[in-house]
């Protein structure tokens, strides 16, 4: 596949994004938040996490700020990493964000299960 002349990869599109717009960098990590909920979307919100402190002066400038290494920084925001919340605070805070906690969606709820009902005993023919 070759590249379109004057794309940006998507990646480094998000970043400029997230990089000029911080109501929207707010937001992008609040939806990126509530996925980490869910194993399987995991992945999605860590690497949205990283590209966030990518906009915010580059995982170098945010793992010093947060008393982290660069490699622990990389590591916990892969698609495969598990940051602490120690982590995610002291990466939260060199950005200006911070966690907070709101009540999530009411689940459906479920009809209670009845019980199966009772057969009467087969009599024996006489």
């Amino acid at each position: 596949m070759k590249n379109l002349a004057g794309a940006a990869p998507h990646h480094e599109w998000v970043v400029e994004e997230l990089r000029a717009d911080r109501e929207f960098a707010a937001e992008y990590l609040k939806l990126a938040l509530a996925s980490l909920d869910n194993p399987d979307e995991r992945a999605g919100g860590l690497l949205a996490l990283r590209a966030l402190a990518e906009a915010c002066g580059g995982l170098a400038a945010i793992a010093a700020s947060a008393g982290l290494s660069r490699e622990a920084l990389y590591r916990s925001l892969s698609p495969k990493g598990n940051p602490t919340l120690k982590t995610l605070v002291a990466v939260l805070k060199p950005m200006g964000l911070r966690l907070s906690v709101v009540p999530a969606p009411a689940r459906p709820k479920r009809a209670a299960k009845k019980s199966p009902a009772r057969r009467k005993p087969l009599r024996k023919a006489s």
